[in-house]
């Protein structure tokens, strides 16, 4: 192998899925059977009244279908209203409004979820935040960074870059994802190994709570211990709680040198040891670790225009380093791999270190989930597991499905025990759809994983939340929920059954 070696990959060009796949899918109050609460119904006096805080222009009630349903066409609401606020302080009267009124309201910002979080199950008002798209500032000595809730991430990371300084968050999805629906879903991506989770990351938060309420969490500093830090509650609720308004969150300073091993791996168990080998081995400068097995690679490659540098492999890996020395780094990821290959726990591979090169690698991983949606439709699931078991949950279903499915995958985040197990087939249908739930769950549950690693509850998972959480969890939810949004105003019917 030379580690130098790179195929070159073609050009890509992708369309947004919604072009690729138009068919609107069947409304979810029918399809999943759910009967609507008594909210009040929209009338005309409420229309005037929207369209008096934020305009005609703002309060659109055509062409409504891109708000009602979700990026991966999964579920489908019915709502009449699409509301786009452009302060805090509009949003803040929609709400107290609402609430006064009981109209129930669906807080959406890129609607890049996975799990029906943001789009309403039935007639509920969609509240856009897409307006609020403003950096508010960017301290290039603190690294701290406030911005409104509708930012797009990449617009954030790339203003970011500019002082030298990178957002501790980067996923798939960052051109279209609003960095409120990032707080709000607690997102994970592809970079948790190396910058944690949401809840370390962010500082404040000023967030509107249903009965408008504007309440003021913004912060600047890491440290402050005064009081409850009532900004976590906010942080995964998916809207549920209150709406997030504006965002203050710790910056990491830019890599200066950055490398990408694709590697090629005989089993799974060649997997767990070439991870537990970077974790000792590259240590301080190891930014991100993904594992894709070959169907998923496969996917990739058959509905995009792209090249593998290696193929013909069970399992790949995808290895980043991000460090302050280009030659040391690597020294140390050349040794890393050699090492590997001495143990024959890794086959093949390749190392890139130009810009370009890992970006096209990057996408063998980035774009499978678009991948295997071109295969018809997609169950797509995204659990925490042991690592032992991060695998054979994917081969149990493997056997399960059988000939119902095109196919059957996993990849994920091996820095953090997160799978995302993925079942393509040709069309949606009840009976693959029964296959797979509640079983693959009740899996889950008996090998002590989550049932969302990352995506989220949403309304999708709703009903399997159990398997996760106890009884008693749920219910402290449950009060938390009553005393923050008492006539349940707040993206209803989601998280909570």
């Amino acid at each position: 192998m030379s580690l130098g070696r790179l195929v070159k990959l073609q050009a890509l060009t992708t369309k947004p899925l919604r072009r690729a796949y138009s068919a609107a899918p069947e409304l979810t109050q029918i399809r999943h059977n759910v009967k609507r609460s008594d909210y009040a119904n929209l009338e005309d006096k409420d229309i005037a009244f929207f369209e008096s805080i934020v305009g005609k222009r703002y309060a659109l009630q055509q062409d409504l279908q891109a708000y009602n349903v979700d990026f991966w066409r999964s579920v489908r609401g019915d709502s009449k209203l699409v509301l786009k606020p452009g302060t805090t302080q509009e949003v803040s009267a929609i709400l107290k409004y609402c609430n006064e009124r009981k109209l129930a309201v669906c807080p959406q910002g890129g609607n890049t979820g996975v799990v029906g979080g943001a789009v309403p199950v039935f007639d509920e008002i969609v509240l856009s935040l897409t307006r609020l798209d403003k950096i508010l500032h960017i301290d290039e000595i603190t690294g701290i960074a406030a911005c409104e809730t509708g930012c797009i991430l990449e617009n954030l990371d790339n203003k970011a870059r500019e002082l030298d300084l990178v957002v501790p968050l980067d996923l798939g999805a960052k051109s279209s994802c609003h960095v409120g629906g990032n707080v709000s879903t607690n997102a994970g991506g592809l970079r948790v190994v190396r910058y944690g989770n949401l809840h370390g990351s962010v500082l404040g938060l000023e967030v509107v709570l249903a009965n408008g309420e504007i309440l003021d969490l913004m912060s600047d500093f890491k440290k402050d211990n005064t009081g409850y830090h009532l900004k976590h509650l906010f942080i995964g609720a998916e809207g549920t709680l209150g709406v997030v308004t504006k965002v203050s969150i710790l910056c990491a300073p830019a890599p200066q040198a950055q490398h990408l091993a694709f590697l090629g791996l005989p089993n799974f168990d060649a997997v767990l040891k070439t991870f537990k080998s970077a974790k000792r081995n590259l240590g301080e400068i190891l930014s991100a670790c993904e594992m894709i097995d070959a169907p998923t690679l496969d996917a990739s490659l058959q509905h995009f225009p792209l090249n593998s540098p290696i193929s013909g492999f069970p399992f790949y890996m995808l290895l980043e380093t991000s460090g302050s020395n280009g030659t040391h780094d690597l020294e140390k990821i050349n040794k890393f791999v050699e090492i590997g290959m001495e143990r024959g726990e890794i086959i093949d591979g390749t190392i890139a270190a130009e810009s370009r090169k890992m970006q096209e690698i990057w996408k063998l991983r980035e774009l499978a989930p678009m991948a295997l949606t071109k295969d018809g439709y997609c169950f797509y699931y995204d659990l925490s597991l042991p690592l032992r078991d991060f695998y054979s949950i994917v081969e149990v279903m493997q056997k399960r499905i059988g000939s119902l499915a095109t196919r059957v995958t996993g990849f994920g985040h091996l820095g953090d025990s997160n799978l995302h197990l993925n079942v393509s087939c040709p069309a949606y249908t009840d009976e693959l759809h029964h296959k797979i739930e509640p079983f693959l769950y009740e899996y889950t549950h008996k090998l002590k994983g989550s049932v969302s690693a990352e995506h989220g509850i949403g309304f999708i998972k709703k009903n399997y939340l159990k398997y996760s959480k106890s009884s008693e969890a749920i219910a402290m939810m449950r009060d938390v929920k009553k005393l923050l949004d008492p006539k349940g105003i707040l993206n209803p019917y989601k998280v909570l059954n």
